[in-house]
C-alpha cells in the first residue's frame, strides 16, 4: 500500500516541487520501512493535546504510531521549516534548505516508525541514537542522488575530510572534557 500524502494547509502553500522531493526522499527508503505507514500530512503548525504549546511551535514533524484500528501516520508542520511570520529576509535561508530539512524531518521520522513498530530487538535507551544513524544513512544517500555531480568531484576526498572531522571531535572533546 502507497503512503498518502495530505495537505491541510491553510496558511501558505508548499514550494513548488515538493511533492517530487518527497517520492524521491520516499524512494530511497525500503519499502519495508514503510509498511504500516498510512499517510503523510502536511499541516501548517502541530496541535497534539499531549504535547504542550511551548513544544508545538518548534516541532518540525511528529510521528503518530498505530492505535487501535487506525494505523501509523506522519505530521510535518510546515510552518516550523519555513516561517511565515518572519520578515522576508529572515525567510530566504529556511526556503533554500528547504528540500533538505524535508529529506531530515520525513527520514527521522520514518527511521522512528521503523525502528518502534519493525523492530523490536531495539530497547528504548538505544531508540534515539539508532534513529539519528537511520536518518544520517538514508539522508547521506539522498545527498548523492541530489547533488550527483558534487557527489563525483569530492567522492575521492571524503575519507580526508571524515579523518578530519574524526580528529577535531577528538580533540573538541578532550578539551570539553578538562
Amino acid at each position: 500500500m502507497a503512503l498518502k500524502i495530505e495537505n491541510h494547509l491553510e496558511k501558505q502553500k508548499l514550494p513548488r516541487r515538493a511533492d517530487e522531493s518527497i517520492h524521491k526522499i520516499l524512494s530511497l527508503v525500503p519499502r519495508e520501512h514503510l509498511r504500516g505507514l498510512e499517510r503523510l500530512r502536511f499541516v501548517d503548525q502541530i496541535s497534539d493535546s499531549r504535547l504542550s504549546a511551548a513544544q508545538t511551535v518548534k516541532l518540525p514533524g511528529l510521528y503518530h504510531p498505530k492505535q487501535g484500528p487506525k494505523g501509523a501516520w506522519i505530521e510535518v508542520a510546515l510552518n516550523s521549516l519555513i516561517p511565515n511570520s518572519k520578515p522576508f529576509y529572515q525567510r530566504l535561508l529556511p526556503r533554500l534548505y528547504f528540500k533538505a530539512n524535508l529529506a531530515a524531518v520525513i527520514l527521522s521520522l520514518i527511521g522512528q516508525h521503523y525502528y518502534v513498530t519493525l523492530r523490536h530487538s531495539v530497547k528504548k535507551e538505544r531508540l534515539e541514537p539508532s534513529v539519528r544513524a537511520y536518518t544520517e544513512k538514508y539522508l547521506k544517500k539522498w545527498s548523492e542522488n541530489e547533488h550527483s555531480v558534487r557527489t563525483r568531484l569530492f567522492k575521492p576526498l571524503q575519507p580526508r575530510f571524515e579523518r578530519w572531522a574524526r580528529s577535531l571531535q577528538k580533540k573538541a572533546k578532550a578539551k570539553g572534557g578538562k
